[in-house]
């Protein structure tokens, strides 16, 4: 089976956002797969996706500073600013954490840990709703 869906997440403000339930709620062909991968696209260079602790908010909080801390805006000696002092920094931001996830699909269900969970890094300011194109690669229960 092989199955792809552009996803529109909807805006959110600059931080990390765990957005699981919306992704798989894109993806339900997921149920029906015994076995296979889910590969995530973010279609952006001011955002990210990454995986981590899913239960307690503080940690999507600590995320954002400590990012904040390694790059940020305002920082004198770069030329893209045309979009205002978030752009540059957001850019940075998704070339470290990076744009897609490939995740395992077991009895039709992501085959996540416990305590993990899909983040948006939104990067900007006001980055709007966000693009994602989901494939579901896998073999049919």
């Amino acid at each position: 089976m092989w199955q792809q869906t552009l996803i529109t997440l909807r805006a959110r403000p600059r931080g990390f956002h765990l957005v699981t339930d919306e992704l798989l709620a894109g993806v339900p062909e997921i149920k029906a797969c015994r076995v296979g991968l889910l590969h995530l696209w973010l279609q952006h260079t001011s955002a990210s996706l990454t995986i981590n602790e899913n239960a307690d908010p503080a940690v999507r909080r600590d995320f954002e500073r400590f990012f904040n801390r390694l790059i940020p805006q305002g920082t004198d000696g770069y030329e893209h600013n045309d979009e205002g002092l978030d752009d540059l920094p957001a850019h940075f931001k998704a070339s470290v954490l990076g744009c897609q996830l490939s995740l395992p699909i077991s009895a039709g269900r992501l085959a996540l840990g416990t305590w993990q969970g899909v983040y948006l890094g939104e990067h900007r300011d006001f980055g709007g709703a966000r693009k994602v194109l989901a494939t579901v690669h896998g073999e049919e229960a």
